[in-house]
């Protein structure tokens, strides 16, 4: 992932409400989000190449997603894939914290990332480039920097998720992709300077990013009400200007199981245009 937008226990029907961007290179290979075969419980996209994953929810409430820190420099060969850390939470059985005293243990090894991981009590951030935080109630926005660096799309993320919240029609899911999909530069004296030039940081500044090689190649919406029942919707862009693939789950969390279903505005996936294979291409805190 590439920025999340999240509001954790600030919306009373919505203990969580999710919303996230995928930016890639198109040419790397994966899959749109489903239930794994080879853990029936997990349910996420998959990164063909190495295994992992973005973003994911299983059916006990575990939820873990990642973001790539943006440092250039600092980049190591043969680094293990980022992606396992989020894959390897949601197949364990561990509370985040511990999980997360893991993952410190041996997060040098990896180039720099921030992980979100919880479930239905406790909801943590950790980077290996910071710190790691138990997160209060609050509005979040996380891109490839650090939690809430206020770099633009972040700050007009959370401002947009703050007033989906205080809209009296209440959180949609419409409403969040319709933030998503803001494909609007930020202006060039706003823009921060990670190492990778003035053209490229133009280039990733919207909340949507667009280019021939490299860009948002999905959209993500996960919300979790007061009931334990689990909204999951992906739109999948590889490239192009609408989505040609929504996949939609709804589910009940219940007592580290589920008891529901999987549907898609009519089925599991609701194709909208099929044009070829997916390849191609600490402390608490509060916010908000």
């Amino acid at each position: 992932m590439c920025l999340i937008l999240f509001a954790w226990k600030k919306d009373q029907n919505y203990p969580l409400v999710l919303a996230a961007n995928r930016d890639e290179f198109y040419e790397r290979p994966s899959a749109p989000a489903d239930f794994w075969d080879d853990a029936p419980d997990l349910l996420a996209g998959r990164d063909l190449r190495d295994g992992g994953t973005w973003l994911g929810i299983t059916r006990g409430g575990r939820v873990a997603a990642l973001t790539n820190y943006r440092d250039p420099t600092s980049l190591k060969t043969g680094a293990p894939s980022r992606g396992t850390l989020v894959s390897d939470y949601l197949r364990s059985l561990a509370p985040p914290g511990v999980y997360l005293d893991r993952v410190a243990s041996e997060a040098d090894r990896f180039n720099g990332f921030n992980l979100l991981v919880g479930d239905p009590d406790a909801l943590f951030c950790f980077s290996n480039r910071g710190a790691r935080e138990c997160l209060q109630p609050g509005i979040y926005g996380l891109s490839n920097r650090l939690l809430d660096t206020p770099w633009p799309k972040v700050e007009k993320g959370k401002r947009g998720l703050k007033a989906i919240l205080h809209d009296e029609k209440g959180v949609t899911p419409e409403a969040l992709f319709k933030l998503l999909a803001d494909r609007t530069p930020a202006p060039d004296d706003r823009l921060p300077d990670t190492g990778v030039g003035l053209e490229w940081e133009r280039l990733l500044s919207p909340l949507f990013i667009e280019s021939q090689a490299y860009g948002t190649r999905s959209s993500t919406v996960l919300l979790i009400d007061r009931n334990g029942s689990v909204t999951f919707i992906e739109r999948v862009f590889n490239g192009a200007a609408d989505p040609w693939m929504t996949a939609r789950f709804a589910f009940r969390i219940e007592n580290g199981g589920l008891s529901g279903r999987r549907r898609k505005g009519g089925g599991i996936i609701s194709f909208l245009a099929v044009a070829g294979a997916l390849s191609g291409f600490g402390s608490p805190r509060s916010s908000g």
